[in-house]
């Protein structure tokens, strides 16, 4: 029983993205998984299994998430890989944003995704694919970056009558 109150716990603070639908705060998180394990004393969290995370509008499919619940609350961040892991959301203003990595993780503390692996983003029909891309929930803010001697950052704007 105290495993699941933890799960219940630590999955609520997905519900802090800040510019993400104002419905989405009063809407119940539904993880669901095909496992389950829990470490109270290392406060961590991991759900396995064709993982699918939905919150309103946010929804994330992956492999795996872990959620590292010990810098205290607040500063909670949550892992999640997959082949690609996939994020989606409708932020104010009806803009939906849509991202997948091989690993996506998003820092509390900071309101920072950070996609690693194969990374893409796509927001307002522009999208950017690197090796890593940073984007602060906060400031509206992206950073791509390639790695060294491979494929470059790209990155492909559309027109806004498409």
């Amino acid at each position: 029983m105290k495993i699941n109150k933890l799960s219940a716990l630590l999955v609520l603070c997905l519900s802090t993205a800040v510019f993400a639908k104002t419905t989405d705060f009063s809407e119940p998180i539904e993880v669901n998984a095909d496992r389950n394990e829990a470490s109270l004393k290392q406060q961590m969290l991991v759900y396995s299994g064709n993982v699918i995370v939905k919150q309103g509008t946010l929804l994330i499919k992956a492999d795996k998430l872990t959620v590292d619940r010990s810098g205290g609350e607040g500063k909670e961040v949550f892992i999640a890989v997959g082949k690609p892991a996939v994020y989606s959301q409708v932020l104010d203003g009806d803009k939906p944003i849509q991202a997948s990595a091989e690993e996506i993780r998003y820092a509390m503390a900071t309101r920072v995704l950070t996609l690693t692996g194969k990374a893409e983003i796509t927001q307002s029909g522009s999208l950017v694919r690197s090796a890593k891309i940073e984007y602060d929930l906060l400031k509206q803010q992206l950073s791509a970056e390639s790695e060294e001697g491979k494929e470059r950052v790209t990155t492909i704007f559309t027109s806004e009558g498409k």
